[in-house]
C-alpha cells in the first residue's frame, strides 16, 4: 500500500507506477516546487516557536500540505513530530509508515529512523491522505515548579538549540526500555550535547563512540545524532543486561570497556574511568537500573565487590 501511495504522491497519479520500485532518480532530479519550500521553511521556523505545543502542530499542518504534494523532506519531518509526540500525538506507528513512505523515496534520514524505530506500519495520520488538520496532542499538566538537581539542572541550562536532543533521547530511550536520564547523564558527561564533538581518542558525537563501537552497532555517521543515539543506547542496554543492572559497572565499562572491567574485577584503576563515572553519577543518581537478557550472557565477575 505505501509504494502504491509513494507513487501516488510522487508523481501525482499511482497509474504511473507501475514498476515494482520508485524512480528516485527522476525524483532527484526535480527542483524542489516554491510552494514546497514555502510550507518547509514555514514549518521549520514555527518548530521553533516559544509555544512548543502549538507551533509544532502548525509546523505538522504545514508539513501534511507538503507531504500530500509528494514532499518526502515533509514526510520525514512529520515523522519526527509524531515520533517524538510533538505537537500530535506520540505514535510510533504513524512515525514508522511516514518514514517508510520517505525511505521509499530516497530519504536518507528517514531510512537511518526506520533503523531507529524496528517496526513496520502502514498507519498513515489522514492529513497525508487528505485536507484535513493533523490530530492535537493533549497539553501536558501543569506542574509546580520545584528545585531540580543532577540531571534535571543541567537540561534546565541546556540552550534552546540543543533541546531537541533530549526529546530525541527520550523517544529512543523509551523503545528501549532505559532510563532516558541515564543517557542524558551520559551524553552531558561525554560531549556536552554537542553533536560534533570529536576527542583527541577519535571519539565521536553526542555518546562519543569510538570507531570500534560504531561498526559493532553499524553506524555510518557517528555525527548523525540519531544513529549516534541509538547505538550508543543500545551499548547501554548490552552493559545493563551484562552486568545485572549495575550501573556503575556499565558506566566503567562505556568508557573503559567491559574487558577492563571484567579484568580488574571492578572499577579499572584509571583515573579517567573512576572520575567518568563519578561524574554520571552525580548526575543521574540511580545505582540500579531494570535489565534484560540483551547481552544473552552476564559477566564472569559478578558477586565481586564494586571499589
Amino acid at each position: 500500500m505505501l509504494r502504491a501511495i509513494a507513487c501516488a504522491l510522487w508523481f501525482g497519479l499511482a497509474a504511473v507506477c507501475n514498476s515494482q520500485t520508485v524512480d528516485t532518480a527522476a525524483g532527484d532530479a526535480l527542483q524542489t516546487p516554491p510552494a514546497v519550500l514555502a510550507l518547509l521553511t514555514q514549518g521549520q521556523a514555527l518548530e521553533q516557536s516559544d509555544d512548543l505545543q502549538e507551533g509544532a502542530w502548525q509546523a505538522a499542518a504545514r508539513y501534511c500540505d507538503a507531504a500530500r504534494m509528494g514532499s518526502t523532506e515533509a514526510q520525514y519531518r512529520l515523522g519526527m513530530l509524531f515520533a517524538l509526540g510533538r505537537g500530535v500525538p506520540e505514535s510510533r506507528e504513524m512515525a514508522a509508515s511516514l518514514f517508510s513512505l520517505a525511505a521509499l523515496q530516497g530519504h536518507a534520514q528517514a531510512h537511518t529512523m526506520l533503523d531507529t524505530i524496528r517496526i513496520t506500519s502502514q498507519l498513515l495520520p489522514p492529513c497525508v491522505l487528505e485536507a484535513v488538520p493533523p490530530p492535537r496532542a493533549a497539553r501536558p499538566a501543569a506542574v509546580p515548579p520545584v528545585v531540580s538537581a543532577g540531571i534535571d539542572q543541567h537540561i534546565d541550562g541546556l540552550p534552546l538549540n540543543r533541546r531537541w536532543i533530549v526529546d530525541l533521547v527520550g523517544t529512543q530511550a523509551r523503545w528501549n526500555a532505559v532510563d532516558p536520564r541515564l543517557i542524558l547523564s551520559i551524553i552531558a558527561a561525554e560531549s556536552n550535547f554537542e553533536t560534533r564533538a570529536t576527542s583527541p581518542k577519535s571519539a565521536m558525537g553526542l555518546m562519543q563512540l569510538i570507531p570500534d563501537t560504531a561498526e559493532r552497532f553499524n553506524v555510518l555517521n557517528a555525527y548523525n545524532a540519531t544513529q549516534n543515539i541509538r547505538a550508543g543506547l543500545s551499548y547501554v542496554r548490552w552493559l545493563l543486561s551484562y552486568y545485572q543492572g549495575d550501573v556503575k559497572l556499565a558506566l566503567a565499562a562505556y568508557n573503559a570497556g567491559e574487558g577492563n572491567v571484567d579484568k580488574y574485577k571492578g572499577m579499572p584503576p584509571f583515573k579517567e574511568t573512576r572520575l567518568y563515572v563519578q561524574k554520571v553519577m552525580a548526575l543521574y543518581g540511580k545505582a540500579t537500573h531494570p535489565f534484560d537478557d540483551k547481552a544473552g550472557r552476564i559477566s564472569p565477575m559478578l558477586g565481586k565487590t564494586f571499589k
